[in-house]
């Protein structure tokens, strides 16, 4: 079958300043993450590397100020690098987006001193994060956590487990939601808790159906004593922080769907204009061409959405609604499109000597992290009606 490489998205930028940046994650994801991206999933590799690159590279840190080591970037530029990144690789998309979760609570409500002192490493200092909040009784319903931190002097001790954690046992920092006071929402305070903390440890990777190299374990938090200026905005304002944190987090999950998406398009329009069957190009085929067709509109769907979110965040604008819909859409259209690129293979999509299966199954997890899309509905429902009666 003849090579078609794919042809770039033709993206709508800003400025020049931002059509630069995307050529250079272009350049880094052709040169440096797609070509292992296989080899090194099937491995349960994590690309610690890669992203210490990025950091190098200024791409950890993309939507933060600049005078804390941030590239100064609207969400509309920051998102469509994430979808580049996890075109390539969702492992290093994802964690690209899963840091940017992590450094939020301290660069949008920490103190002055606090922001001088962490956040330079945080954003460009090569430094790694993870957000801790799911416990493994509490997923969707996270107000519910139990995790305790308690006062002792000018210390608070931490102790409890965290679930769910994308790059637990790996990463340099975390940010913590623990239980300061009674039950509810109201009782949650946020920490920024070191990686080598005392007390602090990962159990085992969980093993799972895709990302095999994107470390996800329980953190345990055995008695860990951090002083107080690591606490991050008032006490009890923790679940609120951890909120508006989601609300970002949900349009990088959209963004890195919609790669996934995009990977998988192209994989089927390669091989489908390139394999024969009876004569022609099976791409010749009406049956083919229309799911083809289709895969392609939803992406561009996903991508407008995702979009318009942003520019609603980036003008001040309320957006929590736009960034449900735009997470629950994308990630439905990822693992459509994946699954139909499978099918566009027919029996080599399900091998491992093409990459169709591989985003198939890296998909279905982005119908569950941060949020589950069950859970997105309720936050659209609400808008449109209201909460719930009791």
């Amino acid at each position: 079958m003849p090579d078609r490489a794919p042809q770039p998205v033709d993206r709508q930028l800003p400025t020049d300043e931002a059509r630069d940046l995307i050529s250079l994650v272009r350049d880094i994801a052709q040169r440096e993450i797609a070509p292992k991206a296989a080899e090194e999933e099937d491995a349960g590799h994590f690309p610690r590397e890669v992203l210490t690159l990025l950091s190098e590279s200024g791409l950890l840190g993309l939507p933060y100020d600049s005078e804390y080591g941030g590239g100064d970037q609207p969400y509309e530029v920051y998102l469509q690098v994430l979808e580049e990144l996890a075109a390539a690789r969702l492992t290093v998309g994802l964690g690209v987006s899963v840091h940017t979760l992590a450094c939020h609570a301290l660069a949008n409500y920490g103190t002055k001193e606090q922001q001088v002192e962490h956040l330079p490493d945080m954003l460009g200092g090569g430094l790694l994060g993870a957000y801790c909040l799911s416990e493994p009784s509490s997923g969707s319903d996270a107000a519910s956590l139990r995790t305790k931190a308690v006062r002792d002097g000018e210390d608070w001790v931490i102790t409890g487990t965290k679930a769910w954690i994308t790059h637990g046992g790996v990463a340099d920092f975390y940010t913590v939601l623990a239980r300061t006071g009674g039950e509810g929402a109201r009782g949650i305070t946020a920490f920024l808790v070191p990686g080598d903390a005392e007390g602090l440890s990962a159990a085992l990777p969980e093993k799972k159906m895709g990302m095999k190299g994107s470390p996800t374990a329980q953190v345990h938090f055995d008695g860990v004593r951090i002083p107080d200026d690591r606490r991050i905005g008032d006490e009890g304002q923790g679940f609120a922080i951890a909120l508006s944190a989601l609300d970002s987090g949900r349009l990088g999950i959209a963004a890195c769907a919609i790669g996934v998406a995009q990977a998988a398009l192209d994989e089927a329009v390669a091989y489908a204009t390139g394999r024969q069957q009876f004569g022609r190009p099976i791409a010749d085929f009406q049956g083919l061409r229309f799911m083809l067709a289709d895969m392609a509109t939803q992406i561009e769907a996903g991508r407008a959405l995702y979009l318009a979110a942003a520019r609603l965040r980036d003008a001040g604008r309320p957006f929590a609604k736009q960034a449900a819909m735009a997470k629950l859409h994308c990630t439905d259209t990822a693992m459509k499109v994946t699954t139909d690129a499978v099918q566009v293979l027919g029996g080599y999509g399900y091998t491992a000597d093409f990459p169709a299966e591989r985003f198939m199954r890296e998909a279905k997890v982005l119908q569950i992290v941060e949020g589950t899309n069950q859970i997105q509905r309720m936050v659209i429902a609400r808008h449109l009606a209201g909460p719930e009666s009791r």
